[in-house]
Formats: structure tokens, C-alpha cells, sequence
């Protein structure tokens, strides 16, 4: 079996005002509307998030992402408001987690993989 596309939902109470959310800290509109209550925004080839009404698992979701400039995101951050904390524990790298209106968390950590030159 090969996965070709991976999705990460993130379970919402109130649409609207998550994707107005969801636009502010993805810097961009989202990519599709599968419904008049889901938009999806593609992060990379093979990976997506998307943001769908469900209230009664409103909260409960927890998406890590890896990114190639973590410093670039936490000044993105700061500039447009958003609440964070930032931890580092041992060995694992440093990380920014951010809470969307419900509660979900979005984690987001240096890719410590080298990057392309």
C-alpha cells in the first residue's frame, strides 16, 4: 500500500470565524471548499489540513508541523497577533504551539532534515 496524500483535520464549532483563523495564521485563502462547512488548505504536495464544522469533537485535534525557517514563522506570529508559547525540553528541537478558538493545537517545529541548496 502507498499513501499518496495525507489529511489532518481539525474539528471546528463555529466555520466562520475558524476560517477567518485559519487565514490569518496561514497567511493565504484556502486551497478548496469540499463543503459549505470544510476548506482545505494544501501545505505541500502530498499534505493538507482542512477545517471542518464538528462541534462535538470541536477542539480536540493536534497537528505538527515541520517547517524550514522557524524563526521566519515566529516573527510571522508576533506580527499578526497570535498568542504562542514556545517550548524545548532535552533533545527535541524547539517548538511553537499555538491554539486555534477551540482549543486544537498546532505545533511547529525546525526540521532538523538539511535543506535543499
Amino acid at each position: 500500500m502507498a499513501i499518496t496524500h495525507s489529511f489532518a483535520g481539525l474539528p471546528v464549532a463555529d466555520y466562520t470565524a475558524a476560517h477567518d483563523w485559519y487565514m490569518r495564521l496561514l497567511g493565504r485563502e484556502a486551497d478548496m471548499f469540499p463543503h459549505a462547512t470544510e476548506c482545505v488548505w494544501q501545505l505541500t504536495p502530498t499534505s493538507s489540513i482542512f477545517v471542518a464544522q464538528d462541534s462535538d469533537r470541536a477542539g480536540s485535534a493536534l497537528v505538527t508541523l515541520a517547517l524550514d525557517d522557524l524563526d521566519a514563522q515566529e516573527r510571522r506570529l508576533c506580527e499578526a497577533g497570535f498568542t504562542f508559547t514556545e517550548e524545548a525540553s532535552g533533545a527535541a528541537p524547539r517548538r511553537l504551539v499555538v491554539s486555534d478558538i477551540d482549543g486544537n493545537r498546532l505545533v511547529f517545529f525546525q526540521d532538523p532534515s538539511p535543506t535543499e541548496t
